[in-house]
């Protein structure tokens, strides 16, 4: 008897299947390797992407949303806190071996409060937003991203880490509108992202530090400062943007 998915879930749901792998993954080698985790979000980002463009080229199914958010959930709200967690803490030199002192106790607070939002995040965007060419509040996903793209980049010091995961708490949940990016300005960006992901350590970390830059560009400027005429029904990069 063939599972119950087959005939019901399409080519884009496979991919949003792998990008929640993904996030499992990265959780995993985080505490191993923290560079490789970081690319694996990054990858996880690049397939959200993805299954987007393959629902609209070959159509989506109804489980499609509730499975995107699902994924985001391990892949940009899990994923990323544990990321921080372990980079935090290795930073300040505490664990569990010391038994639970205030520090690891703020630390794991503030991990455990951005998963809180994200998924908080991610049910208003399904419920709310997914129809219109804005979003309330910083994407998981650009969340994600940016963590990413700060570890690999080498800028991810232990304070300022825990610092913009306390500042993503506040964001994702917050009434600043981002608008979705245009279809040629999302291709950029996913190009640094794949390049990032394939070339970290190319010309001393360039595409990682380049897509860090993007990515806190767009989420300081573009509520306030991204142009784009009144688009057409499908110029739009919408997807992504949980």
């Amino acid at each position: 008897m063939l599972p119950r998915f087959v005939g019901r879930l399409g080519v884009a749901d496979a991919v949003t299947v792998a990008n929640a792998a993904l996030g499992f993954v990265a959780i995993v080698i985080a505490f191993v390797d923290i560079d490789l985790a970081a690319r694996l979000i990054l990858l996880a980002a690049v397939a959200d992407g993805l299954d987007g463009i393959l629902a609209r080229r070959y159509g989506g199914t109804d489980a499609g949303p509730y499975l995107d958010s699902l994924a985001d959930v391990a892949s940009f709200a899990v994923a990323p806190a544990v990321l921080a967690f372990v980079v935090v803490t290795d930073g300040f030199g505490i664990g569990f071996e010391q038994g639970v002192t205030f520090e690891l106790a703020l630390v794991t607070a503030v991990c455990a409060l951005f998963v809180a939002t994200a998924v908080t995040r991610l049910g208003m965007y399904t419920a709310y937003d997914t129809a219109a060419n804005y979003t309330e509040g910083i994407q998981t996903t650009l969340a994600a991203t940016i963590l990413g793209a700060a570890i690999l980049a080498g800028v991810a010091d232990a304070w300022l880490v825990l610092a913009i995961t306390g500042a993503f708490c506040y964001l994702m949940v917050s009434r600043i509108t981002y608008p979705d990016l245009l279809a040629r300005d999302a291709g950029i960006m996913g190009v640094v992202h794949v390049l990032a992901v394939l070339l970290p350590e190319f010309a001393d970390r360039s595409f990682p530090f380049a897509l860090l830059l993007l990515g806190l560009a767009y989420m300081i400027l573009s509520p306030w400062f991204y142009w784009r005429d009144d688009p057409r029904p499908g110029d739009l990069e919408t997807h992504g943007n949980a």
